[in-house]
């Protein structure tokens, strides 16, 4: 049974791959930030892409689903004190870590262990010198890509943060599933997201699964009246109660493909969570959601275009930060880290005597 799925997972992979468009973005076209290059790498970890690429290659032909969980952690890390690997942090005794936080707690355990064994994977090939925070980047990229997306270039050069967000940051970073679109317009606008990108990045949730806890107040006591009537019908077979641990797909059309199939969804009022079918209520995105529903290329680009810009949330680059030696940990050859932050104020102290 298992090698009957490694063999269908392999042929989806395989036929996905012949269809899936590669989109390339001049940098007038989508500006990075200082720090970041598109040919970052060149150098010094030239096969830094092909080498996760064609592991992962190797993980999703056993298991497609991991696509998906790759993905939301870039999001996870993104929008909580930026792009910098925190959400890989495991606790420690100055308090718990971003994974412990509520919304955190549902990613993926092998998530993480796909990503310290890819970062094990690059650094046995070039040394330390490629980013915990650029291994998620490129990962989520490819786990797009593979599952049949859109392919595209990633900005690279970022580097680890030193620390983790508090729970309460956490909170404040990430909308919760029973968010309306409000919510998630107003909170993704702080991070310079407009109501085009919001859709679109919410257009990952056309692979990967939910619990039933997520969207269950949507089932009982009542249902929400703007839930088609037999995807609710068939929701509470799987979810018999409000405590529920079962899961199920978040796109019913296409699961384990990425597709605009997820906007067809909710125009059918077959949205999984109040933050996705209030985009489609909601006048300010409902017109966007049905572009996308109809243009599946319009889709691609724009959604290409979001992850660009999210991939730069409050990126560290040059001297801030470190490269990790264990994605999970901060390291404790913390020499060049003070070498780093003493150079930089002697350059302050500098700039001060010109005056």
């Amino acid at each position: 049974m298992a090698k009957a799925t490694s063999s269908t997972a392999f042929l989806l992979i395989s036929s996905l791959l012949l269809v899936a468009p590669h989109f390339s973005i001049s940098e007038a076209a989508a500006p990075i930030v200082s720090g970041l290059s598109w040919t970052f790498y060149q150098s010094s970890c030239p096969k830094v892409e092909s080498i996760i690429r064609k592991q992962l290659q190797k993980v999703f032909k056993k298991d497609i689903g991991q696509a998906a969980g790759l993905l939301r952690l870039h999001f996870h890390d993104c929008f909580v004190q930026g792009c910098d690997g925190s959400v890989l942090l495991e606790g420690s005794a100055s308090g718990p870590s971003e994974q412990d936080a509520p919304p955190n707690l549902s990613l993926r355990a092998k998530s993480f262990e796909i990503i310290e064994d890819l970062r094990q994977r690059v650094h046995k090939q070039c040394g330390r010198v490629v980013s915990c925070s650029d291994v998620v980047a490129l990962a989520a990229r490819d786990s797009v890509y593979l599952s049949g997306g859109p392919n595209y270039d990633v900005p690279l050069g970022r580097r680890d943060g030193l620390t983790f967000a508090t729970r309460n940051v956490t909170l404040q970073n990430l909308p919760a599933p029973s968010s309306n679109a409000s919510t998630i317009l107003s909170s993704l606008a702080t991070k310079n997201f407009d109501p085009t990108d919001v859709v679109a990045l919410s257009g990952g949730h056309t692979i990967g699964i939910s619990h039933c806890t997520s969207f269950t107040g949507r089932l009982y006591p009542t249902q929400d009246s703007t839930m088609d009537k037999t995807f609710a019908n068939n929701l509470k077979k799987t979810c018999p109660t409000t405590n529920s641990t079962n899961t199920t797909v978040l796109d019913i059309r296409s699961p384990n493909k990425f597709d605009n199939k997820y906007y067809v969804d909710l125009m059918n009022r077959q949205g999984l969570f109040t933050s996705d079918q209030d985009l489609y209520t909601d006048k300010r995105t409902r017109g966007i959601v049905t572009s996308f529903a109809v243009n599946e290329t319009l889709f691609f680009e724009k959604f290409m275009e979001a992850m660009i810009k999210m991939g730069q949330l409050s990126v560290l680059t040059g001297k801030n930060g470190e490269i990790r030696a264990n994605c999970s940990v901060r390291n404790t050859d913390t020499k060049s880290y003070l070498a780093t932050v003493v150079e930089e104020g002697l350059e302050k102290l500098e700039a001060w005597s010109q005056f």
